[in-house]
């Protein structure tokens, strides 16, 4: 369903594994995560996805194509998990480790995933369901792994340290020449209705998105002197597109907070950090101005602090300015369009709108009947451009559901088209 054009990606870019690859040749000695306390730059990012790749292929019954549940939180683990996946041609199922068993089940067999990569603690859950998953390969680690290189001799299966002793070859894996039309994730998402179904992004949707906010953000980013401030969880699309992809390809340093309902923790893993960027949600924005200490923090490089996933309230942002001197500039998107649709142009926001549609996006508003209201009137908000999925995993008559006759997706949600040609929602 989704559109084939790929205009915006370089002719050098096959997949999103080769984006990575490309970033992490770039900006090699440059920080690109720090967790915990510990930093890795993005040679030592390439050097551990690249072996955790090679494990993947040669030490397991995976290959190309396969998919591979991914459940942790914001630890330095997470992205070597999915850098290393996308490496070896895997499909990644994004996996929030806040479900609960019956939900991984779910998950895990509408997906087809055959592997998972899981937090030690979460192993009871998974143990509950084990015998009525078809997941043939699981890999855990534990939030200090990989600071204290420890094996964790407590489980059965093998883990980060394990695999890093095992496997030494760094080299990237070779993979067969794809399409970038293939499916690189499936993002689970409740939709309009109830049960949860797999949003087929590909390559060229995730490529797509994190080219075109670049493009919004334009000279807001200074190549390889951002540190960006990410508490939200990277199963998420918003914080996956948004962070591991796009700030990354611009070679920032990304702050991972694993736990942001902890404000204390947060504020104080924040604290020693001249952060220039931060990407958060309305609650956050709330949460964090509101602690006696957040007012401290160093706001002296911040010049880009990005809001979406939930509509910003002006009291928020407004606030937020109040506190840190920043504005916050809002998007829109959702998990089905890899997910940014619109956003404001940074330091030109057009308060209480989500902005203007991003390059290659054709957003319309619809009535009743799937026709195109006149501007100015209310209608359901649907868009097409290279960032559409491609459809829900297995389920046509879901995407028949939200696509229409033209290839329009529809979102669900209503807004209006001001004459600025902002979108308000």
């Amino acid at each position: 369903m989704q559109s084939s054009s790929n205009s915006l990606i370089p002719s050098h870019i096959h997949s999103l594994a080769d984006y990575i690859e490309e970033t992490f040749q770039k900006y090699s000695d440059r920080p690109s995560y720090n967790a915990l306390g510990q930093t890795k730059t993005f040679a030592e990012m390439d050097n551990l996805s690249a072996r955790f790749a090679n494990y993947l292929l040669n030490h397991t019954n995976l290959k190309a194509g396969d998919r591979i549940a991914i459940q942790l939180p914001n630890l330095i683990q997470h992205p070597i998990a999915v850098y290393g996946a996308l490496r070896a041609g895997l499909v990644v199922v994004n996996t929030n480790p806040l479900y609960t068993p019956s939900e991984m089940e779910h998950q895990f067999n509408d997906s087809g995933a055959t592997a998972l990569v899981i937090l030690s603690d979460l192993l009871p859950k998974y143990h509950a369901i084990s015998e009525k998953v078809n997941i043939d390969t699981v890999i855990v680690t534990s939030a200090t792994q990989l600071l204290d290189s420890k094996p964790l001799t407590s489980v059965e299966f093998p883990c980060y340290a394990e695999i890093f002793e095992t496997v030494s070859d760094a080299t990237s894996p070779k993979r067969s020449p794809g399409k970038l039309t293939d499916a690189c994730i499936l993002q689970y998402t409740g939709g309009t209705t109830g049960v949860s179904k797999g949003a087929e992004l590909s390559h060229l949707n995730v490529l797509s998105n994190s080219i075109q906010t670049l493009d919004r953000l334009g000279k807001t980013l200074v190549e390889a002197e951002e540190l960006v401030v990410c508490p939200l969880p990277l199963y998420h699309i918003y914080a996956f597109t948004v962070c591991m992809m796009t700030f990354f390809a611009k070679g920032a340093m990304v702050l991972l907070i694993p736990n942001p309902r902890d404000m204390d923790g947060f504020v104080a893993t924040i604290a020693p950090h001249k952060f220039t960027a931060f990407a958060g949600i309305n609650t956050l924005f709330m949460g964090l101005c509101s602690h006696p200490d957040f007012s401290k923090s160093d706001f002296s490089k911040l010049h880009l602090t990005m809001s979406g996933g939930t509509a910003l309230t002006s009291s928020a942002a407004d606030l937020w300015q109040k506190t840190t001197g920043c504005s916050v500039t809002e998007g829109y998107g959702l998990s089905e369009t890899a997910p940014v649709l619109a956003f404001n142009i940074p330091g030109k926001e057009v308060a209480g709108t989500v902005g203007l549609p991003l390059a290659d996006t054709d957003i319309q508003m619809l009535d009743e009947n799937d026709n195109a209201v006149a501007d100015g009137e209310e209608g359901q908000i649907a868009a097409k451009g290279p960032q559409v999925m491609r459809g829900y995993w297995q389920r046509d008559d879901e995407t028949a559901k939200v696509m229409t006759a033209d290839g329009y997706f529809k979102t669900g949600d209503v807004g209006v088209r001001l004459p600025d040609g902002s979108i308000k929602l």
